[in-house]
Order: structure tokens, then sequence, then C-alpha cells
């Protein structure tokens, strides 16, 4: 699979004035101005292969939005070089974005006051959509979301979800190559998710290539085999999912379901963070930088019967907090 993006050493900074408190320094605010850079992206490389579906995430300020922004063409970049579809997207956004879709989960791309069928006819027109592609796209999508009962409906009376799976349509009708999502699923219910999930898993499948912002962790463990971290403006891992829990995790979970009650007390070993029980069942918490998983698994059952026993990894949600507080 050959690159389709292509950032090289990205530096995007914003000059920011340095606000000065009190009666006397606002006055003089009119007069001296004082000026701090920040650096919104800082020295950021990245490459995207065809066909990824890659997640970019990190805390509220680390510069995740800023780097799609200057994926989409929004923004020029301070230095540095971006490449995508071998345009460079500020300098030929009109050719550049009959390639793309976009989505932001904060703003919406349908006309707030026109039935969303209206939109949909009019991104016809802009993206010069042959009838036929735009008749089998079309009824494709609104049967998997299924949002054929708001075709008629202006926008601006579309509940949150339903204008979310409206603008996913929007951004797909002309077969862009690269969908770039910006917090898709932000405050939707567990259907509206389900559906936009197993509808983006699709399109994927389809070849085409996908990047998510997201502050939800359940939409990266089910959409997203690769992810990047941005913190401060600094990318600070690149890879898989499964890689990155392998990396930073420090306990284990094992879950275990005696023939028999047992006294938890007698499981209060090197290592076990903590011990809850259950009636038969006891689940213990393992240090894994104490001791290993297997070690304990081998004691308990050469001592007691099992009647069943498994391990659980730590959620991915826990182990991007560990890196958020404690840096790589």
């Amino acid at each position: 699979m050959k690159n389709i993006i292509e950032i090289r050493r990205v530096l995007k900074e914003f000059k920011v004035l340095k606000r000065k408190t009190g009666l006397k320094s606002s006055f003089t605010n009119f007069f001296s101005r004082d000026y701090k850079i920040i650096k919104a992206v800082n020295n950021v490389s990245l490459t995207v292969k065809e066909g990824e579906f890659v997640g970019v995430i990190g805390p509220n300020g680390a510069g995740k939005s800023t780097l799609i922004k200057i994926l989409t063409g929004v923004l020029t970049p301070s230095s540095g070089s971006v490449k995508v579809l071998n345009y460079i997207p500020y300098k030929q956004r009109k050719e550049y974005t009959k390639n793309i879709g976009v989505v932001f989960g904060q703003r919406t791309q349908l006309w707030w006051d026109l039935p969303v069928k209206d939109t949909f006819d009019l991104f016809k027109y802009i993206y010069k959509i042959p009838e036929e592609k735009f008749k089998n796209n079309l009824n494709r999508f609104v049967d998997v979301l299924g949002i054929d009962k708001y075709l008629d409906t202006p926008t601006r009376k579309l509940s949150l979800g339903e204008r979310m799976r409206c603008d996913l349509v929007a951004s797909l009708l002309h077969d862009p190559k690269i969908v770039f999502l910006d917090e898709p699923t932000i405050g939707l219910d567990v259907e509206a998710k389900f559906r936009i999930r197993e509808f983006l898993k699709e399109v994927n499948a389809k070849g085409t290539t996908i990047i998510l912002t997201t502050h939800d962790m359940s939409d990266i463990e089910e959409l997203c085999p690769r992810i990047v971290i941005i913190d401060k403006g600094k990318k600070i891992y690149d890879g898989s999912v499964d890689n990155v829990k392998k990396k930073f995790r420090k306990q284990r979970i094992l879950v275990i379901d005696f023939f028999e009650e047992i006294d938890e007390n007698k499981l209060k070993w090197k290592g076990i963070k903590s011990i809850k029980k259950e009636g038969d069942r006891i689940t213990l918490i393992i240090d894994i930088k104490k001791t290993a998983a297997s070690d304990v698994i081998k004691k308990i059952l050469s001592k007691w019967p099992i009647y069943d026993i498994t391990v659980e990894e730590p959620e991915i949600e826990e182990v991007i907090r560990r890196i958020y507080k404690k840096g790589v």
C-alpha cells in the first residue's frame, strides 16, 4: 500500500496576546502589547497508507483538531511539509477538497433551514456527481444509516444523532478517498453510536482511508487498529492499540470461578493489588511489575480446583489516561 498522507516536521504556531490584569494594565494594553507564541502542532511527522483507519487522540488542547485542519487545508502550517493524495492541501484546496470528506462533530455542513434531501442535491451539483452514482450512494447510505424518514425534514429540526448521520452521508456522497472525522459520535446515544460505527467499518472495508479524532476510547477500540497520540502539540505514540496496551499496562485482571467458596485472605500474595469476592468468584488485580499473571495462575491451580479462569487486560481508557498523566 502506498502512502497517501505524508507529513514532515510540521509546526503550527499561534501568536496570542498576553493580557495583563487590573485597570491600569488594561489601559496600557492599548499602547503596549506583549505576545506569546503557542505551538499547537510541534514538529510532527506522520505517514498514513491507503485504506488505513487511524485514530488521533489526546487531551483537550493537545493539537488534534489543529492537525486535522492542516490536513484538510483549513490551516497553513508555520513550517514543514504536508502532502495528501499528492496535493498540498492549503495550496491546492479547490482540487484537493473534491477528493476528501470532512465531518466536524460540533459543526454541520447541512443547510440549516433546508430539508436534508435538498442539501444532498446541492452537494451533487457542487461535486458534479453523476446521476446514477449519486442515486446508488444515497440509497445505500440511507438504508445503512436508517435516515429515510429524515430526508424531508429541515436540518434545524433534527436531533444531534440524526444530524450526525446525515452529515456522514453528505461527506461520502462523492466517494472521497479520505474521510476526516472530528468527534463524530460526541453526545450521541448508544443506538446512534452503534449505527455510525458499523457504517464507518463498512466504508473503510471498501478501501476508504479514515482519520478519526475522538475522546471516546470505545470508538478507538471498536474502529481503529492504529492510534496516534498527540500531547502538547507533539506526537508521543504511533502504533497499534494492542501494542500501547502491552507497552504501558501495569496490571492484569484475573477472574477465577472456584468449585467452592474459599477464604480470599489466602490469596494475599506478593503482587496482588486487590481482591474482590462474590460468592465462588474472586477477581484479582495483579501488579505485573512484581509478579507474572502466569505464576499466580499456576499457584492457584496447585491449591484449589478451578471451574473457570479468565485473564483480562486493562481498559484502553485507563492506559491512555496513564499516558496523559505521566507521559510515555
